[in-house]
């Protein structure tokens, strides 16, 4: 499996400086091992085939997004198991974000079926009312809304075409009587965003419950979790992946969807990071319930928090929204991506463009393009070095700056950290180095999670260990890894050639004499230990004579 994988990262690192640099002109040689910001795409009808699935993974992405909003559970489960063969077939982890709809708030319907216009000043009625809708009042099917509605409270309509704004209130919360600030028409079933209300109603609907624990069940690596209004929204998604999780089953990883104002109320957003493992600026919604020129500020403090704690963070919504029908994306669009890109953002995101636009590989490739053209700009590094990060007071975030410093110096091709369940890997991402990490863990959950992380190229392990051959009933036992016989030098050193055979199938070295800085925490299989650094060279631990040596 891993000769395709040669073959792709060997032409990729021998790529020419004179490829033509035109917007329309995609590049002929991929460059699918030689960038650190990760790319997000989304299957649908557009890019639901085992084919279209392998394009888009050899045109860059690395994560593949399942939206539960559209299309059966069974769908989902069929699209997992391509993601799947692709995987295997091309010997690289590939991570599965599984993204559940969350609560849908709309209006009621009208008489009119077109709908009906609403003129500015006049007063419009939202009630508990099923009667059908007309010019003066509509049902708001949400008590909840109402409740936690103010006078003075905007409600925004279809996407804020109209704006409604709170004058009065029935003294049982059975309506709220609304002026209309920006007119505009309104029809059945439009949605209706509350960017001045905390409402007392749960991220998780029905459906959502269902879907998560289908999710759990199928084993997608990262849940997203929409309409995330404040901290306790995590905890109560952590209580029920808890409780749908088999006793040996592998953990998801959750990602909240920023898209709501109150996530930014006090400091919401530190503990709704730090509860959660990664976060998505969902900036739909969020450029619908926050002015539009907040948004990108908005963008910069969600990333800059999430660094700080060294979570990943994923940019998602129209980034390059005219590729749905377009080959090449708009100037602005371009210049949108590349603003995610320098901001420090872990991965973009592709939606519609890839799901259901006319040019699904080519949008990939083109974030791709970006991708590549900002990472090899000289004031990328400066930008990603203004963000001070605290260390922890730690031996094991010690080792790893450490790392940092010493590949620097010693001009290493790669950082290559072995890890149990992601953390070692994931303070050396954190530290944004200059070199590609090489994340070598027993588990293939914890190297599919890690796809999600800047500069991260996890190896897909082939068996329950670093390198061993583990015995089947070892395989799942997450608590007590297979690491039979890595207690002395000499199978220390196994371990090691299996790292510089990882680096030479992605493409990160090419020469034996290229360098490597290893990070490990002795005894294998401390979770979090990381107390060991090795420099060796491509070849492996043994083939030191010559090289290296100071007499």
């Amino acid at each position: 499996p891993s000769t395709s994988t040669e073959s792709t990262s060997t032409s990729s690192s021998s790529v020419s400086l004179e490829q033509p640099t035109s917007v329309a002109a995609v590049p002929k040689v991929s460059q699918r091992w030689r960038k650190r910001t990760k790319q997000l795409a989304t299957l649908g009808p557009a890019s639901s085939t085992p084919e279209m699935i392998e394009t888009l993974f050899l045109a860059g992405a690395d994560i593949f997004r399942l939206n539960f909003s559209h299309g059966s559970q069974e769908q989902k489960k069929e699209l997992l198991t391509m993601i799947r063969e692709v995987e295997e077939k091309y010997s690289h982890p590939i991570a599965v974000l599984g993204d559940l709809q969350g609560p849908k708030l709309r209006v009621g319907e009208f008489s009119n079926p077109k709908g009906e216009l609403l003129e500015k000043d006049q007063l419009f009625r939202l009630d508990l009312d099923e009667a059908q809708g007309d010019n003066t009042r509509v049902m708001l099917p949400h008590p909840e809304i109402i409740a936690a509605s103010e006078i003075g409270h905007v409600l925004l309509v279809d996407d804020g075409k109209v704006k409604l704004t709170v004058v009065g209130k029935g003294e049982k919360d059975e309506y709220l009587e609304c002026r209309v600030d920006v007119p505009g028409k309104i029809s059945n079933r439009k949605g209706v965003n509350t960017p001045d209300s905390v409402l007392d109603i749960s991220p998780l609907t029905p459906k959502d419950r269902s879907d998560l624990e289908y999710m759990v069940g199928i084993g997608v690596d990262w849940v997203a979790l929409s309409f995330v209004q404040q901290p306790s929204d995590i905890e109560e998604i952590h209580e029920l992946i808890d409780s749908h999780l088999e006793e040996d089953a592998f953990r998801p990883a959750v990602m909240a969807k920023i898209e709501k104002p109150s996530c930014f109320y006090g400091d919401n957003l530190e503990k709704i990071v730090e509860l959660c493992d990664g976060i998505m600026v969902a900036r739909g919604d969020l450029g619908v319930e926050c002015a539009p020129e907040d948004v990108p500020l908005l963008q910069k403090q969600i990333i800059d928090t999430c660094r700080v704690a060294g979570k990943p963070v994923v940019v998602a919504t129209q980034m390059l929204e005219s590729m749905i029908e377009s080959p090449t994306p708009t100037r602005a669009e371009a210049s949108d991506v590349a603003t995610a890109i320098y901001d420090g953002a872990d991965a973009i995101m592709l939606s519609a463009e890839s799901a259901a636009g006319q040019f699904p590989e080519e949008s990939v490739a083109m974030q791709q393009r970006i991708i590549n053209r900002v990472e090899s700009d000289s004031h990328y590094k400066s930008y990603l070095d203004q963000l001070t990060i605290t260390k922890n007071p730690t031996a094991a975030s010690a080792i790893t700056t450490a790392a940092r410093q010493i590949a620097q110096t010693t001009k290493a091709k790669a950082i290559v950290c072995f890890t149990l369940m992601g953390s070692t890997v994931l303070r050396a991402s954190q530290e944004r180095p200059a070199v590609p990490v090489l994340g070598i863990t027993p588990f293939k959950e914890t190297a599919r999670q890690l796809a999600m992380s800047w500069g991260v190229y996890p190896d897909l392990p082939r068996s329950g260990s670093f390198g061993f051959t583990a015995d089947e009933e070892d395989f799942f036992n997450y608590e007590n890894p297979a690491v039979d016989g890595a207690e002395n030098d000499d199978d220390f050193d196994v371990v090691l050639k299996n790292a510089c055979r990882a680096a030479l199938r992605k493409g990160l070295v090419n020469d034996p004499n290229d360098l490597l800085v290893v990070t490990a925490g002795l005894p294998f299989g401390t979770p979090g230990a990381a107390n060991i650094i090795r420099v060796l060279p491509a070849a492996g631990p043994s083939c030191w004579d010559g090289l290296c040596r100071i007499d």
